[in-house]
């Protein structure tokens, strides 16, 4: 896994959102049934992460959720790259876990999921991949807030 370099990171999220929208599209349109229990568990394994604060777990759990979207798109050449993608944003995705684990975000992150699950157990791929975008955004808003504050409060003001 090769570092993500800050310069790269709307290159990045251009890409988490468009694969991120085709798995959550796709899943909705393949998913079985077993692949719905399968969400709902890693979806538990997630909520239980945020009501611990384990930021370390968050990054894990949601990376395991997202990639449980994938397997249940049914596409063997979009899990690979999703996973290679959200693997090299984990170290992103932890940071800002770990800035935003006690406040309200991290509760906002598993309304997302179960919403998105909701989409794709009733096969509604237009609302899947619109909720899909809508989770990526506020990835990235989150993520940039944390770099905001985090920047700004290394400078020394004089």
């Amino acid at each position: 896994m090769t570092p993500l370099e800050i310069e790269e990171f709307p290159k990045y999220v251009s890409a988490l959102d468009l694969i991120q929208r085709a798995v959550t599209r796709l899943a909705a349109l393949h998913r079985r049934q077993e692949d719905l229990a399968i969400l709902k568990k890693a979806d538990a394994a997630y909520m239980k992460a945020v009501e611990s604060g384990d930021a370390e777990a968050l990054t894990e759990r949601n990376k395991q959720l997202h990639m449980a979207i994938a397997h249940a798109a049914n596409n063997p050449y979009f899990v690979g790259y999703y996973e290679r993608l959200l693997g090299e944003g984990q170290r992103l995705t932890h940071l800002h876990f770990d800035y935003t684990v006690t406040s309200p975000h991290a509760t906002k992150l598993g309304n997302d999921h179960s919403e998105i699950i909701d989409a794709i157990a009733r096969k509604d791929a237009d609302l899947a991949e619109k909720l899909a975008h809508e989770h990526t955004m506020h990835f990235q808003k989150r993520f940039l807030d944390y770099m905001r504050q985090n920047m700004t409060e290394s400078i020394a003001i004089v």
